[in-house]
């Protein structure tokens, strides 16, 4: 076995007969900071290594994304990797988190293959990787909110030459997300045609945030498991851990509701167009090996129409012109005086209870118009027999009565109090906030601008929020007009970096940002299906998840070459992301940038 020292890296296996390796006639250098691309001759070999190589000794966080939040120790070393001699080892005996354990281990493994280039047999040999998971909770698989997601990583070599990497962790998820950063330690050597990885690691790492979310709306137009899947897979990439799932709306009723199946027979687009519990239970389990909890959330009383039309519990279904009874067409809203409304709520309550097996729920709440209430004769009625002004206040009691009737219903169904997430609306504005709606209850989800006064109106009075504002985290912004020319209505188009610089911490303020449970990157589908939903997400929602797992001081400068390092990863899980550069940009750091060029 040769040796040599290269960016004071120890390499084994290097080939040394001649100055093309592997038919390259190229390598790279770490110079000032970032890897540049230089000729392979006789005099600068022994200081040219590979561009993963590279990545991993002269980036400050070894290229892992999000970066970590606590100790990082890389030594300068690396060894072969056997990818035909991995193993992934835990609890012995039949601990109820060993099925997804080795569901996770199954994709660990699958995505160290995916780093081998089509064309490349791999070079045969190298060290076997024993991956040894100590979780210290092995009794449940059930994802809390707000749990410890902390690890600790430590990559040795045993005695007898084997690569040792040992991760300890409060529970499976935790365990997880140490092994995404081991897989994003791991690398293909161009330059030899092997695996890679550093021999002497130690991480501690936790996530400054418990709720880093996407959500996507499968209702204005519908998005196939599959994509589903996808986006899931991007999320475990970047450390994401809620898939907040809108799964219906005014437009369609895709959900398969085993209590009220008539909803979806009559809402669906088409018959093929719909979830049915098998494919819930399917994405739930895979969101678990992936370390990321499906959220469901049912929107009402607003945001609800097809699928409802033959229960007499609507009000406003499709009227016309529509921009004077909601927000975008077809309209529709539940009628809150029709007891019946109860019971139906109650019904899908029950089935997404038994589903999804909630330790959180997102009852939606917003764009509520009242105008839609006011045009029923008989809700008018019910107010006035009540005493009830027809107004403002009015129909904020009304909205009051819905919303405590709905929560009721919940709660009976789950059988305990669960937090509960809405949208911020009129309902949780100052005049009416403290009034109707608890803070040890509810959690607020703000989707208006991130220097919107209510903000921290909410933080004053103790809310816990998420942030969704959407001058940063609106995705379908900066596309065409639907229901009218030119562009739509949140235009621009938001770039990674903007993503990047939204910080919870600086929107609430040192005093206020422990209430600040973290953020969604939201993807509302208009304008969106299956042929776009990747391009759309990716890698922008990657530049949210860094910033919810570290809270970096530092801006999207620091984090471009890493970034562009993650993207490329993303597409090697055959998620399609948005380019952000030119490949000669990535080969030639730190050249790009107006304010990062080298001298």
């Amino acid at each position: 076995m040769i040796t040599r020292i290269a960016l004071g890296v120890i390499i084994a296996g290097v080939c040394l007969s001649t100055v093309r390796c592997n038919d390259s006639e190229w390598a790279y250098e770490c110079i000032k900071g970032y890897c540049q691309k230089v000729r392979l001759t006789e005099d600068n070999r022994d200081n040219a290594v590979s561009l993963g190589a590279c990545r991993i000794f002269c980036s400050k966080y070894a290229s892992l994304w999000p970066k970590p939040t606590g100790r990082v120790e890389v030594k300068r070393s690396l060894l072969q990797v056997n990818y035909n001699s991995i193993d992934v080892l835990t609890h012995k005996g039949d601990s109820p988190i060993r099925s997804i354990i080795n569901g996770a281990a199954k994709r660990f493994k699958h995505n160290i293959e995916l780093l081998k280039p089509k064309k490349s047999t791999l070079k045969a040999g190298g060290r076997s990787l024993i991956v040894m998971l100590e979780i210290e909770d092995s009794s449940s698989v059930k994802f809390l909110y707000n749990q410890d997601e902390s690890y600790s990583l430590n990559v040795t070599q045993t005695s007898d030459g084997r690569i040792n990497a040992q991760i300890k962790s409060r529970n499976l998820f935790g365990g997880r997300h140490a092994m995404e950063t081991l897989n994003q330690l791991i690398f293909y050597d161009d330059l030899r045609d092997e695996l890679q990885m550093p021999d002497d690691v130690y991480i501690e790492d936790a996530p400054i945030y418990p709720h880093r979310g996407i959500l996507l709306d499968t209702s204005r137009n519908y998005v196939s498991t599959d994509v589903i899947k996808q986006t899931i897979e991007g999320m475990a990439a970047s450390k994401l851990n809620v898939f907040h799932w809108h799964i219906t709306d005014s437009h369609s009723f895709p959900y398969v509701s085993k209590s009220m199946p008539q909803l979806s027979k009559l809402g669906a687009y088409s018959r093929e167009k719909i979830y049915t519990p098998e494919d819930v239970a399917e994405i739930i389990e895979f969101g678990k090996e992936r370390g990321v909890m499906i959220l469901p959330e049912f929107d009402a009383p607003a945001h609800v129409g097809e699928g409802w039309q033959d229960t007499g519990l609507l009000a406003c279904f499709n009227k016309k012109p529509w921009q004077s009874y909601c927000v975008e067409p077809p309209c529709g809203q539940l009628d809150p005086t029709k007891p019946g409304v109860y019971d139906a709520l109650e019904k899908i309550y029950k089935d997404m209870v038994e589903q999804f097996d909630p330790t959180v729920f997102h009852m939606g709440g917003d764009e509520v118009n009242e105008n839609c209430w006011k045009s029923e004769d008989n809700i008018v009625s019910w107010m006035t027999e009540r005493n009830m002004t027809i107004d403002d206040p009015g129909f904020m009691k009304l909205w009051d009565h819905f919303q405590s009737q709905a929560l009721d219903r919940f709660t009976k169904q789950r059988g305990h109090k669960l937090p509960i997430i809405m949208w911020t609306s009129k309902l949780t504005s100052k005049d009416y906030l403290t009034k109707y709606l608890k803070n040890d209850t509810y959690i607020i989800q703000i989707w208006t601008l991130g220097n919107d006064p209510q903000i921290k109106e909410l933080l004053k009075n103790g809310y816990r929020t998420i942030l969704s504002n959407y001058d940063a985290l609106y995705f379908d912004c900066g596309f065409a007009g639907w229901v009218t020319d030119g562009n739509n209505w949140c235009s621009p188009y938001i770039g990674w970096q903007k993503v990047y610089e939204n910080s919870p911490a600086k929107i609430a303020g040192n005093k206020y940002k422990n209430l600040m449970m973290g953020a969604e990157a939201t993807l509302w589908t208009e304008q969106a299906d299956d042929t776009v939903i990747d391009s759309r997400l990716w890698p922008r929602a990657a530049a949210m998840a860094e910033r919810l797992w570290s809270e970096p001081e530092s801006t999207w400068k620091d984090a471009e070459e890493r970034m562009e390092i993650h993207r490329e990863r993303l597409v090697r899980l055959n998620i399609k992301s948005d380019a952000i550069q030119p490949q000669w940009c990535q080969q030639h750091q730190g050249s790009c940038p107006l304010d990062g060029v080298l001298n």
